[in-house]
């Protein structure tokens, strides 16, 4: 690679991630298809998990600023239609009769139910995922009736997660266990929605930058350990120590993801304890997780590296975590890029840009399919950098972790040039 970062990025998102999931938005229904296999080369069904729906939606909300603000190129009228679409197609048919969102949806909007679930709202991420894509389309459409539906989801998501009547398909949280998951997701909606709110000057933005405090705290006083380890299963009774594979185990990928929303909000609240604390969970999260034979991202780790180890109690968690904690997958590496990023523009600490630059050649060595017809990356692989066919959370090729990550670095190092502070190379 040459030229700057920003260069670099605006083109990998222009040629090579962007024209993948423009073929797949689905112009006559709305929405976008992601059931495709792993090379991307065929669409296996055409059910819409509202999980990525609401993620799309999030995505091409940013897309159509970032192409009205001159950060990217595009037919930003073209993306607009699709999104309205989009919208109409989710807000007619993702919302069941209790309030909640459907986990999984046909492709002309009928309401399905997994094979894992009796029921239609099986998880609360897709919840989240929606009144998060929602509230980036009424900040880019400056529409306050539609954000104060965003704002009635939103508190019906705290109270059930408040009153523990919710599930988390596809990966229930096993019992006797808090998730950070669930602090994780909310901090990001919270902050997404405030900044939303605040723009729009609605009156629940003050409440909104409280709860992502809340949620922030949460996550470093309760989740963050004394070695800056992020917990990411931690047992109600503190007294099983760290013995147990689901307390030993570390997932990098969600350590990495979650340090940046912390370091977003701890950035604008002041908080440079949290700051400081969030940078350090990071460096842990890469160099414990990373593989050190052959490269890369582990999907999971042993708190002390390689392979998790630990006493087994069971749960059906310990199973994904013993057979695919070596693979490599799309999403943690996109997540890191943004992380190394973000934190060495805070820092200006070199070794932390040595981290990222590490990501980067891995990254841009493995992912990206090497059949530029097809584009995008072939996300799932196993430890050697291999593509293999198995499925990593939902039965999806989703856009959002890349699409997302190279969007806020196109922000970040645009920030960067209107400041005369390039990071190149």
């Amino acid at each position: 690679m040459s030229g700057s970062l920003l260069e670099f990025y605006r083109e990998h998102v222009q040629e090579v991630i962007l024209p993948f999931w423009k073929k797949a938005v689905d112009k006559k229904k709305g929405g976008i298809y992601t059931c495709f296999n792993n090379e991307g080369d065929k669409l296996l069904n055409t059910n819409k998990y509202t999980w990525s729906q609401g993620r799309f939606i999030w995505l091409w909300s940013e897309v159509v600023r970032m192409i009205g603000e001159g950060k990217l190129e595009g037919d930003r009228k073209n993306y607009l239609a699709n999104l309205h679409k989009s919208i109409d197609f989710v807000e007619e048919n993702v919302f069941l009769e209790n309030g909640n969102c459907v986990y999984l949806l046909a492709e002309d909007g009928q309401k399905k139910k997994s094979s894992h679930s009796e029921v239609y709202d099986s998880s609360i991420y897709a919840d989240c995922f929606i009144a998060l894509g929602l509230a980036k389309y009424a900040h880019l459409t400056r529409n306050s009736e539609r954000f104060a539906k965003v704002v009635e989801l939103y508190t019906r998501i705290r109270e059930r997660i408040k009153k523990g009547t919710f599930k988390t398909e596809p990966y229930p949280i096993p019992a006797g266990y808090k998730a950070h998951a669930i602090p994780m997701i909310m901090l990001n909606l919270s902050q997404e929605m405030a900044e939303t709110a605040q723009d729009l000057q609605h009156p629940f933005a003050d409440t909104l930058l409280r709860y992502s405090l809340e949620y922030m705290k949460e996550i470093m006083e309760g989740f963050c350990d004394e070695n800056d380890r992020i917990i990411e299963i931690l047992p109600e009774d503190q007294s099983k120590g760290v013995e147990t594979i689901l307390n030993r185990h570390l997932n990098p990928g969600h350590a990495i993801e979650s340090m940046w929303f912390v370091l977003h909000t701890a950035e604008r609240e002041g908080v440079p304890k949290y700051t400081r604390q969030a940078v350090k969970a990071i460096e842990y999260a890469i160099r414990i997780g990373w593989d050190k034979y052959y490269g890369g991202l582990l999907r999971f780790s042993d708190l002390g590296g390689g392979k998790p180890r630990g006493q087994k109690e069971g749960h059906a968690y310990e199973k994904l975590i013993t057979d695919s904690w070596d693979m490599k997958l799309w999403w943690p590496h996109a997540e890191a890029l943004y992380a190394t990023l973000l934190a060495y523009d805070i820092t200006g600490d070199q070794a932390i840009f040595d981290l990222y630059k590490k990501i980067e050649r891995y990254v841009f060595d493995v992912f990206p399919n090497p059949d530029t017809e097809i584009g995008e990356w072939i996300q799932i692989r196993d430890r050697k950098g291999i593509p293999i066919d198995e499925i990593a959370a939902l039965p999806v090729k989703d856009p959002f972790h890349i699409l997302r990550s190279l969007l806020l670095i196109i922000d970040l190092l645009e920030s960067k040039q209107e400041s005369n502070s390039d990071i190149e190379h």
